[in-house]
């Protein structure tokens, strides 16, 4: 809970523009009023995360997440709200008094802090048993991929020995409790085995954050056991779609791009080998909030995955995403060999340059795939190639940079410049008159379509309240908060109606004022409906007043069905309420 004074976390939020601040983490692009780009809070490939400069709030489309400024950087960053409140109250160089937390808060903190704590420890107790005569199974490991001793120094790596309770018997002895242990990743509590190693017999790779702090571990078992990699779970601290491998030092490197990877030994023989720049994801697949996180640093990146299937996929699916962060990208190729770690092995760290200053256009790799998917020599199976080309040609939104594309492509092929843009402008056109069908109406969902619908329209008037201030005094004449039958939205609507009568409308105040997640998320929800098929102002008008008589006819409906037979004041209310519908018809375009 916010422990610190309304007036000093409005200050705070005011300072920070939520455009200026969600900008440094995700590529936005204005359309209309607001702002948007790619969700950094799930997997899309067309943007439906929206922020709003006039509202100073976020909001997603697709998977819901919305908030203001301060609730971003608690969903983004992991931190506490204390914590997200103090980073923009140092953005904007407000200094913020020293006080004690609050109960909910002091006790998370003390959490996250002995989570850090406990990987703190544990990195210390790998990095000490490889240096062990247990450890000497991970150290020859080591040796034999060639890793020198400072560069084991400088990665922290370690090792777990071959008994599954020697790390949690050891932080017993230190004092943790299992509860905590449990939460941190790095135990495994259950009533059949007690408290056990959540790694053993493994070489560890400690993974970092940003701030050089252990966040995390991967471990690589040593022998036949499955998994071959396992990674720590997500913890208070460690999010894995929002962390990347090796950036604690790639972050400082001189060099204007990043180096993307897919595993931890490609970073470690990179970096080994000169290149301070390279970072991988951890264990996961590559995704939009690791995309943002990169273009906080750098604005090109070298995919340099394995040659293999896999790694072509690996491209395939991080381009469009670092495309649309706005990050340019091109592709290292790795043949014949594996990966980055065997082409240093055999041809050293000149031999890796030479493969970065030949680094392919990602669109024109694309293509090269794309390819492969059809036989040259079949003249129907090459036009339909050329087609695919011009399909993708047409994504790019700048005729200078379809023109560009098309030059080069048809050099590549030799297609010939003019035919190739025919072809795109004959694709476009044949696009462009493809109609979705109108889906048919099965009747089945009628009743839930209504209750949406309705859900709908409290949220629209909601949204209009905000957005558009001047309406307030025409929609209290025939509205009030009672009349949002939703009992989250009867609640926003008496927080709103009041700010509006006191002069102090403050959307993103309202979020703060609910400490729950999904309240937040759904609040946010209810600032950012729309009516997409109004464009005229005859249109909204109609709309507008449509919307207060089907909201104030559910309020009549819903009271007189929970009306009580004793109520007298309640009913006087719906007979006053009924009449004044006559006026509301009357009122309506």
């Amino acid at each position: 809970m916010p422990y610190y004074s309304d007036e000093l976390i409005e200050e705070v939020r005011s300072a920070n523009d939520i455009v200026d601040v969600i900008s440094s983490y995700v590529h936005l692009q204005k359309k209309g009023n607001d702002y948007f780009g790619l969700c950094p809070f799930h997997n899309e490939r067309t943007p439906s995360f929206s922020v709003s400069q006039k509202k100073q709030m976020y909001y997603c489309f697709g998977c819901g997440a919305g908030g203001n400024v301060v609730t971003f950087l608690m969903q983004y960053e992991n931190d506490t709200f204390h914590e997200a409140l103090e980073a923009l109250a140092q953005r904007a160089g407000i200094e913020l008094p020293k006080q004690e937390l609050s109960g909910r808060a002091r006790q998370e903190a003390d959490k996250r802090a002995k989570i850090m704590e406990i990987n703190k420890i544990s990195a210390k107790y790998f990095y000490a048993q490889l240096r062990m005569e247990q450890g000497k199974k991970g150290l020859d490991y080591f040796a034999g991929r060639g890793l020198s001793p400072e560069t084991l120094k400088k990665f922290g790596l370690g090792y777990a020995n071959k008994f599954s309770d020697d790390l949690y018997q050891y932080l017993r002895k230190q004092g943790y409790e299992d509860e905590i242990l449990k939460d941190s990743g790095v135990i495994s509590v259950d009533e059949r085995r007690g408290g056990h190693d959540k790694f053993w017999n493994r070489v560890m790779f400690p993974i970092m954050d940003a701030n050089q702090r252990v966040i995390g571990f991967g471990g690589r078992v040593l022998g036949d056991g499955e998994p071959k990699y396992l990674n720590s779970p997500e913890t208070m601290v460690f999010d894995k779609s929002r962390n990347l491998y090796g950036l604690n030092f790639a972050r400082m490197t001189r060099n204007p791009y990043i180096l993307l990877c897919e595993g931890y030994m490609d970073v470690i023989a990179l970096h080994q080998a000169g290149f301070d720049n390279a970072v991988a994801s951890l264990g996961t697949s590559f995704t939009a909030g690791h995309a943002a996180l990169l273009k906080r640093y750098t604005k090109e990146v070298y995919c340099t995955f394995d040659s293999d299937n896999a790694g072509i996929k690996a491209a395939l699916r991080a381009i469009p995403m670092l495309k649309e962060a706005g990050i340019t990208t091109k592709i290292v190729n790795m043949k014949p060999y594996k990966d980055p770690d065997e082409l240093i092995k055999a041809e050293g760290a000149k031999g890796y340059q030479e493969r970065i200053d030949q680094a392919q256009n990602s669109f024109l790799f694309e293509i090269e795939v794309l390819e492969q998917e059809y036989d040259q020599k079949d003249p129907e199976s090459k036009t339909a190639f050329y087609n695919a080309i011009a399909h993708r040609i047409l994504e790019f939104p700048e005729e200078l940079e379809r023109n560009n594309y098309i030059e080069a492509v048809a050099d590549k092929y030799q297609i010939g410049f003019e035919n190739l843009k025919k072809l795109v402008i004959h694709q476009g056109t044949l696009e462009g008159m493809v109609k979705r069908p109108t889906p048919l109406k099965s009747g089945v969902q009628d009743k839930k379509q209504q209750e949406d619908g309705m859900r709908k329209s409290q949220k629209l008037m909601l949204t209009w309240l905000i957005e558009e201030p001047e309406l307030f005094e025409t929609i209290e004449a025939y509205l009030t908060p009672e009349d949002f039958t939703e009992e989250l939205f009867r609640q926003i609507a008496e927080i709103v109606f009041e700010q509006h009568r006191q002069g102090a409308l403050n959307p993103p105040g309202i979020i703060d004022m609910f400490s729950d997640k999904e309240q937040q998320k759904e609040v946010a929800g209810l600032f950012h409906a729309s009516l997409k098929e109004v464009t005229t102002p005859a249109e909204k008008e109609k709309a507008f007043w449509e919307t207060i008589i089907r909201l104030k006819e559910n309020s009549i409906n819903y009271r007189s069905k929970h009306l009580q037979p004793s109520d007298l004041a309640g009913l006087q209310t719906l007979v006053a309420d009924k009449r004044r519908m006559q006026e509301l018809y009357k009122r309506k375009p």
